[in-house]
């Protein structure tokens, strides 16, 4: 029951920031692979825990959430060749999913975080969560100020549009919510945390804080195709 990180994994990490290069990957691979199963068996832990109140994650492996280390340098000026964190994605469909669900990204240097919410849903998904927010914004309002959620995040972030949304009145209370294009929020994790005991009960908390706003997106994408909440 493995419930931190090994310093060794943040070194890794905070070293290949400094030298993100395929020669210098190769000679210090031991220690990227050292890294991953240590974040590997760190996950098994935080899943079993987290099924508890996320029946969707119960059986999931923790090594099929976890995302490559690997950059896609097809679109991308930057030809760094390597992320430089490690992370994985805990959700309903797993870590290529489109559904809401938890970002665990572990970085050096009090960069580490735990996320939730529900990232640049394609557009029929989109137009769904803007009327539910648009049909329950008091019961939005609810979850975002709901002492257990305010203990770990201060509000919702993501990329929003410029202008005001199809179909919705400038004057809409709402509005500014309908505007993202995510919505997205974040705890951060200091390193201290991240390589003691702490990390397992911090993620957990703020998994189960920020699992009614999962919910309340997941519902309104789950109506569209035509499945039971």
């Amino acid at each position: 029951m493995k419930k931190y990180l090994d310093q060794s994994t943040l070194d890794f990490i905070r070293d290949l920031q400094l030298n993100n290069q395929r020669e210098w990957f190769e000679i210090n691979r031991s220690r990227y692979e050292a890294a991953r199963q240590d974040f590997i068996s760190f996950l098994k832990t935080l899943l079993q825990g987290a099924s508890d109140f996320e029946p969707a994650l119960e059986g999931q492996e923790a090594k099929a959430l976890m995302f490559r280390i690997y950059r896609d340098l097809r679109f991308s000026n930057d030809k760094r060749p390597y992320k430089n964190h490690i992370c994985a994605y805990m959700a309903e469909g797993g870590r290529k999913t489109i559904n809401p669900g938890f970002y665990l990204h572990i970085s050096p240097n009090d960069g580490s975080f735990l996320a939730g919410g529900v990232w640049m849903p394609p557009a029929p998904e989109l137009k769904a969560i803007r009327q539910e927010i648009d049909y329950n914004y008091d019961e939005l309002k609810a979850l975002l100020n709901a002492p257990s959620f305010k203990k770990y995040y201060s509000g919702l972030a993501g990329e929003k549009t410029k202008t005001t949304p199809k179909g919705y009145d400038s004057e809409n209370p709402a509005i500014d919510l309908l505007r993202h294009k995510s919505w997205n929020t974040t705890y951060m994790l200091t390193d201290e945390v991240v390589t003691s005991e702490r990390l397992y009960d911090e993620c957990l908390a703020a998994m189960k804080a920020v699992k009614p706003l999962n919910d309340f997106f997941l519902r309104p994408m789950k109506e569209l195709k035509g499945m039971e909440v």
